[in-house]
């Protein structure tokens, strides 16, 4: 049994991953993280991040890439300056404490025929958990206006907020947060 397990580390280290060659920065003017929660059984209230960063890589081959984005907790966006303070307070996104979001996901398949899922990580409030992001629309072209390639997606995720230590408000503010996500990046000249 033990040589079988030798093997397989064996094996598993003498794979090699493609080079991630080509890296795009996030255009911080066509990303907007957008949620959606239910606010008392009467509406779906919504805001968004108005403050992005992070990279992107994809080997030449355009067949796997990774991705690290940082949200400024602080730029969220309700709509009113009131609302805004009262969401980065401690009940919610505790912002004096926990400044960004933060997902990750590494070696994640890329097709542009048929998007997939990115499998990742989410960090909010200083915890931790796996996050799918569903891909609707993925493409990869020259920008039309600037002189580089520009890569684009449309994504879609649901998570708990409580599974992250979100519970002010549960069950009467939702708990279940749709994030919607357009998310543009520009490839390093």
């Amino acid at each position: 049994m033990k040589s079988i397990s030798r093997l397989l580390a064996g094996l598993l280290c003498s794979v090699t991953l493609p080079a991630l060659a080509d890296t795009y920065n996030i255009d911080t003017r066509h990303t907007f993280p957008v949620f959606e929660v239910d606010h008392l059984g009467f509406t779906t209230q919504r805001g968004r991040f108005n403050k992005v960063s992070g990279k992107l890589e994809l080997n030449a081959a355009k067949d796997v890439a990774s991705v690290d984005v940082t949200i400024d907790a602080n730029s969220i966006d309700m709509g009113l300056d009131e609302w805004n303070k009262h969401m980065r307070a401690e009940r919610f996104f505790n912002t004096e404490k926990h400044p960004e979001l933060r997902f990750v996901a590494k070696q994640f398949p890329v097709a542009f025929d048929k998007p997939v899922a990115i499998n990742g990580e989410l960090t909010l409030l200083g915890v931790t958990r796996p996050v799918t992001l569903s891909v609707s629309k993925m493409r990869c072209a020259k920008h039309p206006v600037l002189p580089r390639e520009l890569c684009g997606a449309d994504l879609q995720t649901t998570i708990k907020r409580s599974e992250f230590g979100m519970t002010y408000g549960v069950p009467g503010i939702g708990d279940e947060i749709r994030v919607l996500i357009p998310v543009e990046a520009i490839k390093d000249s």
